[in-house]
């Protein structure tokens, strides 16, 4: 379940990020319409926040553009106009939330689950690999429909590794998008958080397990069976 976060304010869109993250919801962000929407086309996010000033047009246009294509998205735009007509308009053309600024995280952050919930009774959100579940929806990990223990941490991780099923992502961007970039970790937290997560997966029997891709990263894979 990821968060895009269409801001140009770097700042800004590093303090979303890690409170959302908090959340335990992973996140990209993207400076402009143009790398966001390339961004879409990778990815299949569960909310979309987009800010209206942005370097290379109104984030309505994004969400117009998106509507028309099809992208039913759930889309919260963050601008600091807030004239009745402002919001009207954005939500006329295809926003389905709108927060002016300066806001509370916390607000920012219940509206994006309040989304999150909407979508959920539509279609929940959970990943099967082989024997191995992750369900972000009810934050359970499932091997064979039992469940496997572990950290919030292990969570976020498996979580992130899971929708992007086969992707190696490395250290950084692993920690990055699980974490946070502002999240205080030591040089080996995502180390030790994978070695715990994959003797947990063994044990388990799972035919899924993080992989480690030497010099490059990690990617949620199928694994060879074991021979007798």
């Amino acid at each position: 379940m990821r968060i895009g976060v269409v801001e140009d304010n770097e700042r800004l869109a590093g303090i979303i990020q890690h409170a959302l993250v908090r959340s335990g919801l992973p996140v990209d962000v993207y400076a402009n319409s143009r790398t966001a929407q390339y961004g879409l086309k990778q990815h299949d996010y569960a909310v979309l926040i987009v800010d209206r000033g942005l370097p290379d047009g109104d984030g309505l246009s994004l969400i117009k553009k998106l509507r028309a294509e099809g992208n039913g998205i759930p889309c919260l735009v963050l601008t600091a106009r807030d004239a009745i007509h402002d919001r009207v308009d954005g939500l006329e053309n295809g926003a389905d939330d709108y927060l002016t600024k300066p806001f509370a995280l916390e607000e920012l952050v219940a509206r994006v689950k309040a989304m999150l919930r909407r979508r959920q009774q539509v279609a929940p959100l959970s990943f099967q690999i082989g024997n191995l579940c992750v369900d972000i929806g009810a934050a359970r990990v499932s091997v064979d429909g039992n469940t496997i223990s572990c950290t919030s941490g292990e969570f976020r991780l498996l979580s992130v590794l899971a929708e992007r099923k086969g992707a190696v992502m490395s250290r950084n961007e692993l920690a990055d998008a699980a974490f946070g970039p502002f999240a205080e970790l030591t040089a080996n937290t995502v180390e030790v958080a994978i070695h715990r997560l994959r003797r947990r997966l063994r044990d388990a029997r799972s035919r899924a397990n993080v992989i480690n891709h030497r010099g490059v990263g990690y990617a949620l894979s199928l694994v060879a069976a074991e021979k007798p």
